[in-house]
Order: C-alpha cells, then sequence, then structure tokens
C-alpha cells in the first residue's frame, strides 16, 4: 500500500530569482530510501532546502509530511521540521556542550517541557545508533564517525516520518561511511521513516542500492521511472 511522504508537482524550484529546477514530480512513500546525486550546481541542495522550508515554493504543488508548502509560512516552518531530520555533513553539532545536553536542546527546542521523557528519549536515540555509553562525551572528544551517529540520533528526537540527509559520508573513511549507511538504512526499514540522501559517493550507491533521484540540465529524473 502506498503512502506517500512526500509528493511533489510540477514543481519548479527557485533560489532567489533564479529558476533551479523545473517541471519537478516525484513521490517518496512510507519507509523508503532515495538517492539525490547530480554533480555540483544542479540543484541537489536547493531542492532539500525546498523540501524543509527554508526555500519557498512558488510554482507547482508539494506536500511534506501532511504540509503543503505552497502555504508554508515561518510560523509553519518549525511545525514542519518536527516531523523531519535533518542530516548535515558538517554535523553541526554545539561544541561548548556534551551529546545529552546537545540532544536536551533540539527537545527543548522544540517544545518538550517532561524531564523524566527528555532523559528517555535521549537515551532512546543514543541507543538506536549505538552510543548508549557516550552521552556524557564533549563533541569534539568523538570521532567523526561518532559525530555523524550524534547528528543522526539528534535528526531522530521527534520520531521524523522523514529524514533528509545531505552528504552524510562526505567527511568520512569508507569503513565509517559503512557504518552510517547500514544504520541509515536501518532506520528506514526497522522505523518506517523516509530517507532521502544527498550523495556525491558512488561507492556507497553501488554497495546499498536503491531508487535515484538525479538532479540534470534543470530537471530530476527518477530512476523509478525512467532511466537515470
Amino acid at each position: 500500500m502506498f503512502d506517500p511522504v512526500v509528493s511533489v508537482s510540477n514543481a519548479n524550484i527557485y533560489q532567489g530569482n533564479s529558476l533551479i529546477l523545473s517541471d519537478v514530480n516525484f513521490t517518496v512513500n512510507r519507509g523508503e530510501f532515495v538517492y539525490l546525486v547530480g554533480k555540483t550546481g544542479t540543484g541537489k541542495s536547493s531542492l532539500l532546502k525546498t523540501l524543509y522550508g527554508e526555500l519557498p515554493l512558488k510554482e507547482g504543488s508539494a506536500n511534506v509530511t501532511g504540509y503543503d508548502l505552497t502555504q508554508m509560512t515561518w510560523k509553519k516552518v518549525p511545525f514542519l521540521r518536527r516531523n523531519l531530520g535533518v542530516i548535515f555533513q558538517d554535523f553541526q553539532l554545539l561544541s561548548d556542550r556534551n551529546v545529552n545536553e546537545n540532544l536536551r536542546f533540539v527537545l527543548k527546542a522544540t517544545g518538550w517541557k517532561d524531564e523524566k521523557l527528555v532523559d528517555e528519549k535521549i537515551a532512546d536515540v543514543l541507543d538506536k545508533v549505538g552510543l548508549k555509553s557516550k552521552g556524557f562525551k564533549m563533541t569534539y572528544e568523538l570521532s567523526g564517525g561518532e559525530q555523524q551517529r550524534v547528528d543522526i540520533a539528534r535528526a531522530l528526537l521527534n520520531s521524523p516520518k522523514l529524514i533528509l540527509a545531505d552528504e552524510p559520508t562526505g567527511n568520512l573513511d569508507p569503513e565509517t561511511s559503512d557504518e552510517i549507511m547500514q544504520l541509515l538504512i536501518n532506520i528506514s526499514r526497522d522505523y518506517g521513516t523516509s530517507v532521502i540522501m544527498a550523495t556525491h559517493d558512488f561507492i556507497v550507491i553501488s554497495k546499498y542500492p536503491s531508487r535515484m533521484l538525479k538532479t540534470e540540465r534543470s530537471k530530476v529524473f527518477d530512476s523509478a521511472v525512467a532511466e537515470v
């Protein structure tokens, strides 16, 4: 049974007044793992930013986790993002506090008030990413792979329907990249979380094949409906 988490139809993606991608059409269903590939400058980041509400959708239609992006206002963006997890290549962790406090900061910012529930949620996500014993470590004391796991734990805090991952293996060695890929694939499979992962790493793609969206010539080509 199809259960769309992302549905984009006849969308034109802009960065300022510049048209970056035209006539974009694709659907991502619950629990689906999808790669977003394409050369630098072909619109991958602009598409991701549109999906999480940083860039407005001016033309066409799109629905992300039940939110109509054409109706998105700055007041609605935080509610959209509570249904999303965003994972960055450069982690964007707070270096002046430990792992637990990084995660606590996000929960407090998204309206969690019960301290017991906050502690339970932090323990839960750290367990899921294999860092149960690392909560009291400062982020700068962690390896690159461990920092990326904290970033993934942060993305899981509000039990998102969708994870948007922007080059999550870009700064990692091959062995650590494998660990992160297996973790993301397991999250998608075990929790029904949809994942859209932007990547340049074709070694990763060949090792973990899945559906691909490719940005090229101002278009998005979908391997599910056409040759990429």
